[in-house]
C-alpha cells in the first residue's frame, strides 16, 4: 500500500484518478441575435448595430471523471452579468443535472457583440438577454450529449509580440482631467502613444498563450481551450473579434473535416492591448485582424504539436461567493450627479459626464454586490477565474502561487464586475478607476479576489500554494559573492516590504506611488530562465536604514529613467541618504540633471553643492550605477567607468531612500532594480564584477 501511495505522489496523480474514467464532450451553439438592430456593449455611449460581420457563438466543454461533472462555456460577448449567468446556470442544471456551482461561463470581451449587461452608456438589450440564456443552456446540454472517453494535455507558448501594456503612467506635470472635472489622471489607457506625456508602463504583460487540448482516447481531437491576455482587436458591426477567428482557425488547422471545437478564452487583459507603445509610432506593426489572428495561430500550433496526453485524470471544482462594496459617491459628487441627471431626464446620456453622473446614482443605489470566484482542476491542470477585467499582474500572481504545474486564468467569468486595478493604482486615476459599474468595486477588491482564487486552487488541488521565488542567475550570484550587507532584488508583486536577499534581515519598505513587477535589467544574467522584475517609482520611494554603516560603504543599483531628460528642471533623484522630510548639510543625494543644467547626466549633491558626470544617459535604458564612499571621498561609477569624484563631508545619517530624495523633491520617475549595499569601499575590479557584459 505504501508503494502505491508513493508512486501516486511521484506521478502527481490523485488516488481517485487511478480509478477514474475521464470523459469529455464539446459543442458550438450560435448566439447571433435573431432580431436586428441590437444594442452593443464596448463604447462609452449607447449604440445600436443592424449588420452582422461574423456570427457570434457560445462554445462549451463538459468533462467528468465519473464522480464530478463540470461545464466550461466561453461566449462571444463583451460581458455578462452574474444575474443573467446565475439564471442560465439554474436552467442548465435543471436540464443536465450538472450542479450550478460546477459551471464556468465567461465572456470573450468582444466589443462588437450584443449587449447582455448594462455598462456605462449602454443598457442590456431586453430582447437579446432571454435568447442568450436559452442558448447558454443549449450549449451545455449539447456538450454533455457528446461525452465520450477522453484524454487531456496542456501546452504554453510565448506570444509576447502579440500583447502589450495599454496602461501607461503620465508625467507628474502632464495630468489629465477626469469626468468629474479634476486633474487626477496620473495613469490611463494609451498614454504611451504620446511619449512626451508618459514615463512608462504601469505593469507587466502576460505573454502566455496557453492551450488545454482534449482528444478521444484514440487521439481524435475533441476541443482545444486557449487562453491569452489581449483586450480585443476591434472589428465592425456584430462580430466575434479575434476570439472567434482564432477559435475557428484552431478547428480548421487541427480538424478541418471534423467537429473539433476551438475556443479562445479571455486572459487577464484589463491593462493590455495589442499595440506596443515602446516601439516608435512609425515602426509599429499595423496588422489586419486576420493577420493578427493567423500569427497567433502559428504560435499556438507549434505548441500544440508537442502536447502529451493523459487519460487517468480526475476532476475537481470549487466556487466562492463574496460580497464586495462599491466605491459610492460622497455627498458632493452625488449632488453633482443628481443635478446633471435632472437635466438629462428620461433620455439616454449623450456625454461622458452624463454617463458618469448616471453611474454615481446607480452605485449609490446598489451600495454593494455579490461576485463569484472559481477554480477547477482536471488532472494537473488548473483554471482560476475572476469576474472582472483583471490586470495582467493579477493573473501572474495567481499562476505563480498555484500549487498546480499548469494553469490559466479566465477573466470576465460568472459575471462582469468591472476593472479591478491593484490597490496602489487607484491613486493614479484614469478610466479603469473611475467609479462606475465598469470599475466600481472597493479599492481592496483585487487582493481579495486574488487570494480567493489562489485559495480555491489550493482546495481543488489539496495542496498549499507555492512560494514565489525568482531564480538566481550569474549576475545575481556575482552580487552575493561580494557579500553585501543588504541586497534588494525588488521582484515583489506588491508592497510594502522589499525583501533583503542576504541573511542580515535589512528589509526595506516601499512608500508612496510604486508600480510592481515590470521588466528589469538583463533577465538572461539575473534570472536565466525567467524575466527579471523591477518596480517603477511613481514619485514613491524605497526606505531603509544603514545603521552601523558610516565611513566606508558602497551602493550598487540599476536605474531606468522614465522622464525626458529635459522634461523638468531636475530630472529626478534616485538615491538619498539624509534625514526624512528635509535636506541637511550632512546628507548626500544622487540623481539625473534636467533642463536647468547637466541635462541627462549624473548629479551628486552634498553640502559643497552639485557635481555632475560627463555622460548623458539615454531615456528608457538600464544603466548600472555604483556610489562608493571612502570617509570623505565619493566616487560614482556609470557602467563600470568613473564619472564623478569629489571630496565632501562625512555622512552619519542612518536613513536611506531609493527612488526619491529625503525631502520628496523631484522624486524618481522610473525603475530601479538589484540594489546592493556593501559595508566597505568597493574597488574598480569588484565594481566590474557587478556589471553585466
Amino acid at each position: 500500500m505504501r508503494k502505491i501511495c508513493f508512486l501516486t505522489l511521484l506521478l502527481g496523480v490523485s488516488a481517485s484518478a487511478l480509478h477514474a474514467e475521464f470523459k469529455a464532450g464539446a459543442a458550438v451553439i450560435d448566439i447571433t441575435p435573431p432580431k436586428l438592430p441590437v444594442l452593443v456593449n464596448g463604447g462609452m455611449l449607447s449604440r445600436y448595430v443592424d449588420k452582422i460581420n461574423t456570427r457570434v457563438n457560445a462554445r462549451a466543454i463538459v468533462a467528468t471523471d465519473g464522480k464530478t461533472q463540470i461545464a466550461i462555456v466561453v461566449a462571444d460577448s463583451c460581458m455578462m452579468s452574474r444575474d443573467v449567468l446565475d439564471d442560465a446556470k439554474k436552467m442548465a442544471s435543471a436540464k443536465t443535472g450538472i450542479p450550478a456551482d460546477r459551471m464556468l461561463i465567461s465572456a470573450t470581451h468582444a466589443h462588437s457583440a450584443p449587449a447582455s449587461m448594462g455598462c456605462l452608456g449602454t443598457d442590456a438589450d431586453p430582447a437579446y438577454v432571454p435568447f442568450l440564456k436559452e442558448k447558454l443552456v443549449e450549449a451545455i446540454a449539447a456538450a454533455q450529449a457528446e461525452l465520450k472517453p477522453a484524454r487531456i494535455g496542456f501546452a504554453k507558448a510565448d506570444a509576447a509580440e502579440f500583447t502589450a501594456l495599454r496602461q501607461w503612467i503620465r508625467r507628474p506635470d502632464k495630468l489629465a482631467e477626469d469626468p468629474f472635472g479634476n486633474l487626477s489622471v496620473r495613469a490611463n489607457m494609451h498614454a504611451g502613444a504620446k511619449w512626451d506625456d508618459a514615463v512608462g508602463e504601469s505593469g507587466p504583460e502576460d505573454p502566455d498563450l496557453s492551450l488545454i487540448s482534449i482528444q478521444t482516447k484514440d487521439g481524435k481531437p475533441l476541443a482545444v481551450l486557449a487562453n491569452f491576455s489581449m483586450h480585443y482587436f476591434g472589428d465592425k458591426d456584430i462580430s466575434a473579434d479575434y476570439f472567434g477567428l482564432f477559435s475557428e482557425g484552431l478547428q480548421q488547422r487541427i480538424d478541418p473535416q471534423g467537429k473539433m471545437v476551438g475556443i479562445m478564452s479571455h486572459g487577464c487583459s484589463g491593462d493590455i492591448y495589442r499595440v506596443d507603445y515602446k516601439v516608435p509610432a512609425e515602426q509599429r506593426p499595423k496588422p489586419t485582424i486576420d493577420e493578427y489572428t493567423q500569427g497567433l495561430l502559428d504560435i499556438a500550433m507549434n505548441a500544440y504539436a508537442g502536447i502529451q496526453y493523459r487519460d487517468n485524470v480526475d476532476v475537481a471544482m470549487a466556487e466562492k461567493r463574496m460580497t464586495l462594496k462599491y466605491r459610492v459617491p460622497d455627498k458632493q459628487r452625488l449632488e453633482w450627479a443628481q443635478r446633471i441627471m435632472a437635466e438629462v431626464g428620461d433620455r439616454i446620456p449623450k456625454t461622458t459626464p452624463e454617463v458618469y453622473a448616471r453611474e454615481q446614482i446607480l452605485l449609490h443605489e446598489k451600495q454593494q454586490t455579490e461576485i463569484v470566484v472559481q477554480a477547477l482542476r482536471i488532472g494537473d491542470i488548473g483554471i482560476a477565474t475572476t469576474p472582472n477585467e483583471t490586470y495582467a499582474i493579477t493573473g501572474l500572481k495567481i499562476k505563480a502561487a498555484s500549487p498546480l504545474p499548469h494553469n490559466m486564468v479566465i477573466e470576465l467569468a460568472n459575471g462582469g464586475d468591472g476593472y479591478i486595478p491593484p490597490p496602489e493604482m487607484h491613486a493614479w486615476g484614469g478610466y479603469n478607476t473611475w467609479a462606475a459599474r465598469s470599475a466600481g468595486l472597493e479599492v481592496m477588491a483585487e487582493p481579495k479576489i486574488t487570494q480567493a482564487a489562489i485559495g480555491l486552487l489550493e482546495t481543488v488541488s489539496q495542496a498549499p500554494r507555492k512560494p514565489w521565488v525568482l531564480g538566481a542567475g550569474p549576475a545575481t550570484k556575482a552580487v552575493v559573492d561580494l557579500k553585501p550587507v543588504a541586497y534588494w532584488r525588488l521582484n515583489e508583486f506588491t508592497g510594502p516590504v522589499a525583501a533583503d536577499e542576504t541573511k542580515n534581515h535589512r528589509d526595506a519598505a516601499y512608500e508612496g506611488g510604486v508600480a510592481y513587477y515590470l521588466d528589469g535589467p538583463h533577465s538572461d544574467k539575473f534570472c536565466e530562465n525567467a524575466v527579471n522584475r523591477a518596480p517603477h517609482f511613481v514619485s514613491g520611494r524605497l526606505c531603509s536604514q544603514m545603521s552601523g554603516i558610516s565611513e566606508n560603504y558602497s551602493v550598487s543599483m540599476w536605474i531606468w529613467n522614465g522622464m525626458p531628460n529635459d522634461g523638468r528642471d531636475f530630472c529626478g533623484w534616485f538615491y538619498s541618504r539624509d534625514h526624512n522630510h528635509g535636506v541637511s548639510a550632512y546628507g548626500e543625494h544622487l540623481g539625473i540633471g534636467g533642463k536647468s543644467g547637466n541635462t541627462g547626466k549624473l548629479v551628486f549633491q552634498a553640502a559643497s553643492g552639485p557635481v555632475a558626470g560627463k555622460t548623458e544617459l539615454p531615456r528608457w535604458t538600464w544603466q548600472h550605477v555604483v556610489l562608493v564612499r571612502e570617509v570623505d571621498m565619493v566616487r560614482v561609477y556609470l557602467n563600470g567607468v568613473l564619472e564623478i569624484e569629489v571630496k565632501v563631508p562625512r555622512v552619519n545619517v542612518p536613513s536611506v531612500f531609493f527612488g526619491g530624495r529625503s525631502d520628496n523633491e523631484n522624486n524618481w520617475e522610473g525603475r530601479l532594480d538589484e540594489i546592493a549595499v556593501f559595508d566597505r569601499a568597493l574597488g574598480a575590479e569588484e565594481i566590474a564584477k557587478l556589471g553585466v557584459k
